[in-house]
Parts: structure tokens; C-alpha cells; sequence
């Protein structure tokens, strides 16, 4: 049979050295190459020109998103020719050798596959307690999906069927793409595979909260978008983020065994959480951390309600 054409799509926004190791990890092996650039400050640009790789800079005045990103990436990808599969990659990730070979051969061998992902794992997994959520995050079995994160290879004939992504989320964008093409018809397969090596580069804890307020934000809008999806961690949050802390501080003025009560639910949570976690690095500070994210979880929730009632454009929450 005839080799698959394939085009890939890169976004990203001040990513240095990290958008290098990308571009080069994709541009000997596939067909073209675009990079979207949200804004960046750095010499982004010049570097994709520099390797031959097509460049959209994204229009500042409309809302940046990773979603509205991937989709120009597409059509700038679709004007220079057809194509047969795309793979979409975030511009702080590298692709790892074999996975292009390994998602195309897949895809030619059945027709029904729509998008077909692999392993994604993070290249400092414990320099920060943060890098190690990530990994622990990226940790997904293979075999039949519902969803998967943003780096993905995609049968171009599905992304036009669905309309591409959806420019107005912004936060598990890519949750949102894969619901909808799953209610196209379409299979989805995480192959065991290693895909690409994730930078995350978070060492602050400002980031960390920033990057959970935007989940919060996700779980809200696309789970508002496909219900049921998202409802238990909406759940967890409108329970460890809003009832809970109510109930401890009414404690403090009714009976102090409530308030306490309130804590032993917090510290079971934890447990359990750490319990879960046993063998991995830094254990303990991951479980404390996931206990204290439902807080900005919620604000996220709220922050995505908020911006529905005023009718607000639906701006990226930046984490780094």
C-alpha cells in the first residue's frame, strides 16, 4: 500500500529551546511542517523560518487558544496540498524516534481509526514535585480511548468530518475534539508506544496554581459542553473546594467537632491519595498538593461560569 502523506502542526508561545528540539524532532520526517506562534517574544519565528518550516503568527487581537492555534495550523497544513494524517504536538514536547512510523503504520491498517496517541513522559520528572505530577499525569495504559491530551495524530478526513477544534475552549481543548470524535464514529487508540518528552518546567508553586485553575476552568466548560463527562472530578471539587471549607469555618462558630470532622475528611483524602501514589517520588508532596487543588480548581469552575453569564470571549489562563 501507499505510505500515508503526513503534515504536523506545532504551537506554541515563548518556548525557546524547547520549540528547537521540536521542529527538528518532526521536519526530517514528515511531509510539511507548520508552526503556529501565539505571541511569542523570543526568536521563535525566526528559528521555524530557518528550518523551512511554515509560520501562522496568530492575530493578538482575537483571544489566543491552543485550540484556535491547532486549527490554523491545519488549514495553513491543507493549503499547501493535500494530506492524508496530521500530527499535532505541543511545542514544548520532542518526538520520540519510531512513534511517527509506529502511529502511521496503525492508521493505514485500519481505516476506522480517527486519531491514534502513545506515550508522553516528561524529560525532568524530578527536578520539581511539579515535573512529577505531570509524569504521573501523562501515565495513561494503551489499548481503546474516549480522550487524550493535545500531541495526537489525526486522520485529516476525521478533523475536517468535526470541524477541527473548538477555538472557544480553553482549557482540555482536546478532551472536547476527542468527544466529538468519538460521537462521529470514529476509534481512538493509545498505542504503547513513547510519543513525545514533555518539558514541563514548572518550578514555582504560582504556576502549579495557575495551571490548576485552568483545569478547573476545563472541567466546567466541557463538561458543560458533553455531560456526563468531567462529573466526578466537578464533584470532588465542588466538594473539597466549597462545602467543606464552609463546613469548617461554620464549625468554628457552632461546634468545633464539625470543623474537625471537616479536617479528618481532608486527611482521609490525602491518605487515600498518597496510599495511590506509594513508589513514586515525592509522594506525599504530590498528595498534598492534589488535596489543596480543588481550591483552585473551583476558583477555575467559577471563573468559567462567571465569563458564560457576562457572555466574556473565553481567554487562555497562562500558567508559564
Amino acid at each position: 500500500m501507499t505510505r500515508p502523506t503526513l503534515g504536523a502542526v506545532a504551537i506554541g508561545r515563548n518556548e525557546g529551546e524547547r520549540l528547537k528540539a521540536c521542529l527538528r524532532s518532526l521536519v526530517p520526517l514528515c511531509d510539511r511542517v507548520v508552526y503556529v506562534d501565539s505571541g511569542s517574544r523570543d526568536d521563535s519565528v525566526e528559528f521555524a523560518r530557518g528550518l523551512g518550516v511554515a509560520v501562522v503568527e496568530l492575530d493578538p487581537s482575537v483571544p489566543f487558544t491552543a485550540a484556535r492555534a491547532r486549527n490554523a495550523g491545519f488549514q495553513a497544513l491543507l493549503a499547501g496540498g493535500g494530506l492524508d494524517l496530521v500530527q499535532f504536538v505541543d511545542g514544548d514536547c520532542r518526538v520520540q524516534p519510531g512513534w511517527l512510523e509506529a502511529g502511521i503504520a496503525a492508521m493505514q491498517a485500519d481505516p476506522g481509526l480517527g486519531l491514534v496517541t502513545g506515550w508522553r513522559s516528561e524529560i525532568h520528572p524530578t527536578a520539581t514535585v511539579y515535573n512529577q505530577m505531570c509524569q504521573v499525569d501523562w501515565h495513561r495504559p494503551a489499548g481503546p480511548i474516549t480522550t487524550c491530551g493535545g500531541d495526537m495524530m489525526v486522520r485529516a478526513a476525521a478533523f475536517r468530518q468535526i470541524g477541527g477544534f473548538d477555538p472557544t475552549v480553553i482549557a482540555a481543548e482536546d478532551d472536547e475534539f476527542c468527544l466529538r470524535l468519538g460521537k462521529a464514529g470514529w476509534t481512538l487508540m493509545r498505542l504503547p508506544v513513547p510519543m513525545t518528552r514533555h518539558d514541563a518546567d514548572m518550578t514555582r508553586f504560582d504556576q502549579w496554581w495557575q495551571r490548576s485553575i485552568r483545569n478547573g476552568h476545563g472541567f466546567a466548560q466541557v463538561g458543560a459542553l458533553h455531560p456526563p463527562h468531567f462529573r466526578r472530578e466537578k464533584l470532588r471539587v465542588w466538594a473539597y473546594g466549597l462545602v467543606l471549607p464552609l463546613l469548617f469555618l461554620l464549625g468554628l462558630f457552632t461546634s468545633p467537632w464539625l470543623s474537625l470532622a471537616v479536617l479528618g475528611l481532608y486527611a482521609l483524602s490525602f491518605w487515600k491519595t498518597w496510599r495511590g501514589l506509594r513508589g513514586q517520588p515525592l509522594a506525599a508532596r504530590q498528595a498534598g498538593l492534589l488535596t489543596l487543588a480543588k481550591i483552585p480548581n473551583l476558583w477555575g469552575m467559577l471563573t468559567y461560569f462567571r465569563r458564560r453569564r457576562r457572555g466574556d470571549a473565553m481567554h487562555i489562563i497562562e500558567y508559564k
